[in-house]
């Protein structure tokens, strides 16, 4: 189970008006804990008005590059995203899990492939690090980038992907997507159904894609998906992370059967047992009986809070994360799950 880590904070680079990004000293000792694979993400843990915070931010870098480094983007009342960018300082101190996630690009140099990513806003930083690790480790494999935005200043990574665009020029192409700014060589709009159409079916119609790689808006990812599934793109060539979800449905309270469940929980070799009620989901009892259980969004979109089910069963109110295969071995997101028999049993450690 992932440990915290107190890192300094080595650099903060404003990467547009509202948003930085973030590198951190990794001691020698911590080395290999930090180490990673392009797409990860890490878990940063703070105190801010007296409350812990937990957050996930996606790494920027490359994995030969050795820098341990995120890109946070301040959003309206995000209590760590403002932090961030307002009084964060280099010298500060924050508490780090070690990367995790299974949004992942692992190269192999051995087979040439062309790339495809698409990502609108903040949905750029996993990707750039995909596209940084293909175009050092893969030296023979192609990458196009669709990168949609409202404007080039609200661009984050703009001179960095341009730098990468040259130094790889016959290698790596941008396709920038503006919906506020008219920009030679862009498209204006966001990345919709006509813009997967054109790029894939048009501007690089001549490209045979092995993967696709989407970062962004749950709207945005479900019309990409969409797109190339109709064009007959296996789904098992297209990655995905969500940055933000679309607000759950909410479970209406007649939905969950009034009652109590005996839990029984397994983290980090301890076991403990306790009663819960079905309107609660795994997550929230277990930190209410004060289970150092891993968590960070609480909103489904991360994987920080798997567990898998080996006894009893649990119904999940929202999945952005999980393949049906996982789930028919009993993998489950906790902040979801909901109880719905009389015993459960959930294993931390066996994921």
């Amino acid at each position: 189970m992932s440990q915290f880590h107190k890192l300094a904070i080595n650099s903060i680079t404003q990467e547009t008006e509202k948003s930085v990004s973030i590198g951190f000293d990794v001691p020698e000792a911590l080395k290999a804990t930090f180490q990673f694979k392009a797409g990860q993400y890490i878990t940063l843990k703070t105190t801010i008005n007296g409350n812990e915070i937990r957050r996930d931010y996606s790494l920027c870098t490359s994995p030969k590059s050795g820098n341990l480094k995120v890109a946070v983007k301040e959003v309206e009342d995000g209590t760590f995203s403002s932090y961030a960018n307002n009084t964060l300082q280099v010298g500060d101190i924050l508490e780090v899990a070690p990367p995790k996630g299974r949004f992942v690009f692992e190269p192999n140099d051995s087979k040439t492939k062309n790339i495809a990513a698409f990502a609108a806003g903040s949905g750029i930083t996993p990707v750039l690090s995909i596209i940084k690790c293909a175009l050092e480790e893969e030296i023979h494999s192609k990458i196009i980038l669709v990168y949609g935005n409202k404007t080039t200043k609200d661009t984050m990574f703009l001179n960095e992907l341009l730098e990468l665009q040259h130094q790889y020029s016959s290698r790596f192409s941008i396709q920038f997507v503006f919906s506020q700014e008219d920009e030679d060589d862009a498209i204006f709009g966001r990345v919709e159904k006509s813009t997967v159409n054109y790029v894939m079916k048009n501007k690089y119609k001549h490209v045979e894609v092995d993967a696709y790689y989407l970062c962004g808006p749950e709207g945005m990812i479900h019309t990409v998906k969409d797109v190339l599934t109709e064009h007959d793109i296996d789904e098992n060539r297209i990655h995905f992370e969500l940055f933000k979800a679309a607000k759950p449905t909410e479970i209406e309270s007649n939905t969950i059967a009034d009652g109590r469940t005996k839990v029984t929980v397994l983290l980090d070799d301890e076991t403990s047992v306790f009663e819960m009620s079905h309107k609660q989901t795994v997550l929230e009892a277990a930190l209410d009986e004060d289970i150092d259980a891993p968590y960070s969004c609480q909103g489904g979109i991360c994987s920080s809070c798997i567990a898998r089910v080996t006894e009893g069963k649990a119904t999940m109110r929202q999945n952005n994360i999980l393949t049906d295969g996982e789930l028919a071995e009993g993998l489950i997101l906790t902040c979801q799950a909901h109880p719905t028999t009389s015993t459960l049993v959930v294993d931390y450690d066996d994921v």
